[in-house]
């Protein structure tokens, strides 16, 4: 199913916005719509969007997650650095 991949963003989403709910909607004509669920209702979080830049636009929004640097990433990143 095309919808996979923006189900797959949207979920993210709402794991790293904790205290928000987001929703998708797919429109007729194959467009991703994002809205945000509020006590108040449902509010546009994002124009309607074809696949690929919905996926983009939803992984951009909201607390990014900080990659995890193992110690051997660490060391490693240092040995290709150059020394001058």
């Amino acid at each position: 199913m095309r919808s996979t991949r923006a189900t797959a963003a949207v979920a993210r989403l709402n794991q790293r916005s904790e205290g928000r709910h987001f929703v998708m909607v797919m429109t007729g004509d194959g467009l991703f719509l994002l809205r945000e669920r509020t006590p108040q209702g449902e509010l546009e979080a994002s124009p309607a969007l074809p696949l690929d830049d919905f996926v983009k636009a939803v992984n951009a929004l909201g607390p990014q997650e900080v990659p995890r640097v193992t110690k051997a990433d660490a060391a490693f990143a240092r040995q290709l650095a150059r020394k001058r």
